[in-house]
């Protein structure tokens, strides 16, 4: 396909060689971006957004190789996901643009790759919004984004309403103010405020007017079983606390006909007992243990053996919410509360990836209570029912380090900078004493932190804030993002 030949028919064609027929909201995505549109499309998992807005960043594409600039940024929450997102681009890169060059950049990612993607930019570039945000402060970033075309923020669910959906919102702001015309698309599976999603994800132009963008619904019918495993008798079930393993052989007999499932859980530890349990009661069969605290070698291997049907039943936390397609998982399971509609009806989608295919989830409760939260999530599936995620207004801590991540570069000046974060829908309303404050308080260390140089980050020189100390700079590069752990925490 040549440069600005792309059109609808070339990706109907691709899709009827593969015996496929391309959804309503694939054809209208793809138009949309053909037609330099930006915009969020909200659809359920497994129902194909992938290619939709992949297609469309194709289409945007101007391939010279080797490649001058990035031309397409593709975020995503987890780096886990990065890998998987790439398999998932490479089939239309063969048939569409075979000299398109795809990469990733995470913290997984080794210096020599980095090194190179600096020296040598691929096309598109898969990474996280702390990756993006280090790729911003690079000298020469200007220079890497200025044939950027595309932006798609994968599971923008996942990252509205935290504050690394904060971080993702000013890193876009200044994507735009070094590419104007820049197109930026959302993809949603389970949301309920899709207007302020997008409000969000698009931001406002310097005179405060919002930028115009698309909400693109592709809500298919799509075949959802919801069920309980109900206890013997409530008579001597817990009211509270416990961890369902009394649930077990019920477990085992529902999972016996399976063979692919995945048991979700909500937490590590309760995790690990339900992997043990079902490995003692079952040694026969293989199973498999995936959460956050795993190394990432052997989280890959499960994900592997997910992918090719290795295992018949993986153990997981919500550490397995999220992913490309692991199509021959039949059923899931749900231990314990499933904490929200949105959360089951992602953990549901887990089953039956695919248009077409029936997704069936399994609540099993850990105590009485949690009976009634299964029917409740079920009713309000039912309904239509999904939470909405509020996001953040104005966090000033999220803020702070966006400043110092920009001072590291060149660094800015005071007014430029505020006019840009003002085109976020969390910081439009930020005001001139908030921000002297900040930068009262980056520069000196404020009232209460003045005596300590280690707190005076920035530096003013010709109204230019900048890092100038490197241990600084290098302490605030390895700290970049906004995950705190709890136990952190006093």
């Amino acid at each position: 396909m040549a440069n600005g030949s792309a059109s609808l028919t070339h990706f109907e064609n691709w899709f009827a060689e593969r015996n496929w027929t391309p959804f309503a909201f694939q054809a209208d995505v793809w138009q949309a971006m053909i037609e330099g549109q930006s915009g969020l499309l909200y659809a359920p998992t497994g129902m194909g957004k992938t290619l939709a807005v992949w297609l469309g960043a194709l289409s945007r594409m101007e391939i010279v190789s080797p490649s001058p600039t990035l031309q397409v940024i593709w975020i995503t929450p987890l780096r886990a996901l990065a890998g998987d997102t790439r398999e998932a681009l490479k089939e239309p890169i063969a048939y569409f643009r075979p000299e398109c060059s795809v990469e990733v950049r995470t913290g997984d990612t080794t210096s020599h790759a980095k090194k190179k993607q600096e020296e040598q930019p691929p096309h598109a570039l898969i990474t996280t919004p702390e990756s993006l945000t280090l790729l911003l402060t690079r000298p020469k970033a200007e220079n890497h984004m200025a044939g950027l075309k595309v932006v798609i923020v994968d599971e923008w669910h996942e990252l509205l309403g935290s504050k690394r959906g904060v971080q993702t919102e000013l890193a876009l702001a200044r994507l735009r103010t070094m590419v104007p015309e820049l197109i930026i698309w959302g993809l949603s599976a389970t949301l309920g405020n899709l207007d302020e999603a997008l409000a969000h994800l698009l931001g406002f132009k310097i005179d405060g007017t919002a930028r115009k963008g698309r909400v693109i619904s592709g809500r298919i019918p799509k075949e959802l079983h919801i069920d309980s495993l109900l206890p013997e008798s409530t008579a001597r079930f817990p009211w509270a606390g416990h961890l369902g393993l009394k649930m077990l052989p019920k477990v085992v007999d529902e999972l016996e006909p399976v063979s692919s499932a995945l048991v979700f859980t909500n937490t590590r530890s309760q995790c690990e007992l339900w992997h043990q349990a079902l490995s003692e009661a079952r040694p026969d069969w293989r199973i498999g243990l995936h959460h956050g605290s795993l190394a990432n070698e052997e989280r890959r291997v499960t994900e592997q053996g997910l992918k090719t049907g290795e295992y018949k039943v993986v153990v997981c936390t919500s550490s397995l919410d999220l992913g490309v397609d692991f199509s021959p998982v039949e059923r899931v399971l749900q231990i314990g509360s499933p904490k929200g509609v949105a959360r089951l009806l992602q953990r549901a989608g887990r089953s039956g990836h695919g248009p077409g295919r029936v997704s069936r989830v399994t609540c099993v409760p850990a105590h009485v209570f949690e009976l009634v939260e299964a029917a409740a999530a079920r009713d309000a599936t039912q309904a239509g029912a999904v939470e909405s995620r509020p996001p953040y207004n104005c966090p000033l801590d999220v803020l702070a380090q966006h400043a110092v991540s920009m001072g590291l570069g060149k660094g800015f000046r005071k007014k430029e900078l505020l006019r840009e974060i003002r085109t976020t829908a969390s910081y439009k309303d930020v005001s001139d004493t908030e921000w002297d404050w900040l930068l009262e308080f980056l520069s000196t260390g404020g009232a209460t932190l003045s005596a300590y140089p280690e707190y005076h980050k920035l530096q003013v020189k010709n109204e230019i804030y900048k890092v100038s100390d490197p241990a600084k700079a290098q302490r605030h590069r390895m700290s970049i993002g906004t995950i705190v752990s709890d136990a952190a925490i006093q």
